[in-house]
């Protein structure tokens, strides 16, 4: 690991400057805590008790000041502890939450691989940081170590097909510049890019755009000292190895090869999810939420009617107008765009969604029975909640 700690250490990442928090709120998935509800909590959490929280592998911050933040602004307690090797980029997360004025956090500076050493959490945040282990499975299973009865986890892994291009880089850089200091490594490897052909897999794929934005994320994509991807079996197999089970994909959607093509009906969930990957080629990460293995009941299900549903993204209010006119409504994931199906039928129950109405009362003020209802709001968890924009949770109530 230390050449890692080492490139953290002279390019700590995402490249942010504290300064930058008096204009914005940086946001994503996982750990917004509504999110965190509706995947490890089945939608009713008692958020009066305090949420106990790891930041594993924390780098400049972005999850750890997003769900401090939210929690801060929502009022709700939370216990949060900050963990990574590198000290440049703590003390960058560290300025960052200075600079808002949260509290209540413990930063500390080691490795998720003693993650347990530090207590046991209701929720653990682990993204972008399991696939530069040299073994990914002894991080999954210390993350497990770490896990409060009932907790879960939010994570985000590379995938290979949206990283298009990446793995050659990184393969010839290593023999090419393999002993420089990270800075010598840094202008030499921008100077062989430039020379690449232009149909270099890497120049062609779209998708990234990690190089182009700062020094740290040109190292972080190209020269990282340990890197590798899940396709979605191979993720789902260490997890398992591991006492883990997926809850959910952020965006189940991408995972779902029936939109794309007919489907044999025999074909079981992990070969389907595998075959939408492939035929995709567009997923560069796997965005979602583990729980341990056995803990079947830890995602919000729509067929419970005291449920608070959540709209993320969007206005409830122009989302139903732009449904009710039956106009095609375009949602960007990245550089790809896909089409919500939605029917003018369900405008009245998304227009009903406020963060603190429950299903039972959207069906109420719609005028409808609860069996009218189930048939009419399943299409609209489907649909939003295939894309991640529906997320049931009591937080707001």
């Amino acid at each position: 690991m230390g050449r890692v700690r080492d490139q953290y250490e002279a390019y700590p990442y995402p490249d942010r400057d504290p300064a930058a928090e008096a204009d914005r709120l940086i946001t994503g998935s996982p750990s917004e805590p509504r999110e965190i509800d509706h995947f490890i909590f089945a939608g009713r959490r008692d958020w009066s008790r305090p949420l106990r929280v790891l930041i594993a592998g924390g780098g400049t911050g972005d999850g750890l000041i997003q769900l401090a933040q939210m929690m801060d602004w929502a009022g709700k307690p939370a216990e949060i502890t900050y963990l990574d090797l590198s000290e440049a980029a703590r003390a960058v997360a560290e300025a960052r939450a200075e600079a808002r004025g949260l509290t209540g956090i413990r930063f500390e500076t080691g490795s998720l691989l003693e993650a347990a050493d530090h207590g046991t959490f209701d929720y653990i945040d682990c993204c972008g940081v399991l696939h530069h282990l040299p073994d990914p499975a002894t991080g999954f299973a210390a993350l497990r170590a770490a896990l409060a009865p009932g907790g879960g986890l939010g994570f985000m892994v590379y995938a290979p097909h949206g990283r298009s291009g990446v793995y050659p880089l990184q393969a010839a850089f290593g023999a090419l510049l393999d002993g420089l200091p990270p800075q010598d490594r840094l202008a030499r490897a921008k100077e062989i890019l430039e020379n690449l052909p232009a149909d270099h897999p890497f120049k062609r794929n779209r998708l990234l755009g990690d190089h182009e934005n700062s020094d740290a994320g040109f190292h972080d994509l190209l020269l990282n000292a340990q890197d590798r991807a899940f396709a979605v079996e191979e993720l789902l197999s260490v997890m398992a190895e591991t006492g883990w089970q997926l809850s959910g994909f952020v965006q189940p959607a991408l995972y779902d090869p029936s939109r794309l093509a007919e489907v044999p009906a025999e074909m079981d969930p992990i070969t389907r999810m595998a075959v939408a990957e492939q035929l995709r080629g567009t997923i560069k990460g796997h965005v979602g939420y583990a729980v341990a293995a056995g803990h079947d009941a830890a995602r919000a299900r729509p067929s419970d009617l005291s449920l608070v549903p959540h709209l993320k993204g969007a206005a409830p209010a122009k989302l139903a107008q732009a449904v009710a006119a039956g106009k095609r409504v375009p949602l960007s994931l990245g550089p790809v765009t896909e089409t919500l199906r939605l029917p003018k039928k369900v405008a009245r129950l998304i227009g009903g969604i406020n963060g603190k109405r429950t299903l039972a009362e959207i069906a109420m003020g719609a005028g409808l029975d609860p069996l009218a209802f189930g048939t009419l709001w399943a299409q609209v968890d489907r649909e939003l909640g295939g894309f991640g924009l529906l997320l049931y949770s009591g937080i707001g109530r």
